[in-house]
């Protein structure tokens, strides 16, 4: 349940049960702001991907490396269909699940796609921190991050709503992604406070 605020309240009776599924490319912040996001409205928070890793018993590349792609692809959109028909909930979705029309149909039917869109170089950045990117695992990461962008993008533009996924807090980039939500539901509500305030 959301913390009896008035715009929390009246965003979660917008959504009538619907998930807020964040969409995006690695190191969009479909995590980092879904975790505080989650936490203002009073919902529960899942990662699809450490739900496929906890189905697994190891990593994302592992799972890459030992059964490919597509195998994972497959678990993926079964995660969340699973995940959506849990009930209301803010889910991070994988880099490439909304690229699955199956999918996007599901998130379309049960939930709110919310696009956190990044330039380049914030997303390269931000994975640079991380080893944990099978599709990165080339010579040219740049590269390969770039032509993904170049797949990805157009798909990503059919979400629901697109916020600019920028350097800086994670709550106010929260509290950003909930106004962009409250402006495409309609909902007529005074603009939330700022997160962590």
């Amino acid at each position: 349940m959301s913390r009896n605020f008035p715009a929390e309240m009246a965003l979660m009776s917008a959504l009538g049960g619907r998930c807020i599924v964040l969409v995006g490319m690695m190191g969009s912040g479909k995590t980092s702001i879904g975790r505080p996001l989650a936490a203002r409205l009073g919902l529960d928070f899942a990662d699809a991907d450490a739900e496929m890793e906890a189905a697994h018993r190891m990593t994302i590349p592992q799972i890459f490396e030992k059964y490919g792609e597509s195998y994972f692809r497959d678990g993926e959109r079964r995660v969340i269909t699973r995940l959506l028909a849990e009930g209301p909930k803010v889910l991070a979705t994988g880099g490439g699940a909304f690229m699955n029309a199956e999918t996007r149909a599901q998130i379309a039917e049960r939930g709110v796609s919310i696009w956190l869109k990044a330039d380049l170089d914030v997303l390269i950045r931000r994975v640079r921190r991380s080893g944990n990117r099978p599709l990165l695992q080339t010579p040219d990461p740049e590269g390969a991050l770039r032509k993904l962008i170049e797949d990805r993008y157009p798909t990503y533009a059919l979400a629901d709503v697109t916020v600019i996924s920028s350097d800086g807090s994670r709550h106010i980039a929260a509290a950003k992604t909930m106004q962009a939500l409250i402006s495409y539901l309609n909902v007529s509500t005074p603009p939330p406070a700022p997160l962590g305030t």
